[in-house]
């Protein structure tokens, strides 16, 4: 554990409170849509397409941060997300530019948003015992 005095608490609060904002974006945009072909199959679709990437790239990145922010302590507080997979997907969406695999983004977006949004809020909700 860290100090309760830990300095980067409210730093640490406001990139989660934004990974949450991000979660629940992606998952509106894309509430109504049953398949990736819905993404690809018209401009709207695109548009949608690259904002997900954009805050994929984002949740990557604030979960990157945190990590560094808290010395690798409180992502381990929660084993089961696989933490450099999703630090790991920032990385490619930033520097993968037209090689980025829509099926793994569409995957994502089914099956990740779920557990990362439970993971975020756990970390919300006990961010003063946490750090």
């Amino acid at each position: 554990m860290v100090s309760k005095s830990f300095p980067q608490r409210e730093i640490v609060r406001d990139i989660l409170e934004q990974i949450l904002g991000a979660i629940d974006n992606l998952q509106t945009w894309n509430a109504s849509l049953s398949d990736v072909d819905e993404l690809l199959s018209s401009p709207e679709g695109m548009k949608t397409l690259a904002a997900d990437c954009m805050l994929i790239e984002a949740i990557g990145e604030g979960f990157k941060k945190i990590d560094h922010k808290t010395d690798g302590k409180l992502l381990s507080c929660r084993p089961e997300i696989p933490w450099r997979q999703v630090i790991g997907m920032r990385d490619h969406i930033a520097h993968g530019y037209f090689d980025i695999n829509i099926d793994y983004v569409w995957d994502v977006l089914q099956n990740d948003l779920v557990p990362l949004r439970a993971a975020t809020e756990y970390f919300l909700e006990h961010l003063e015992e946490l750090l």
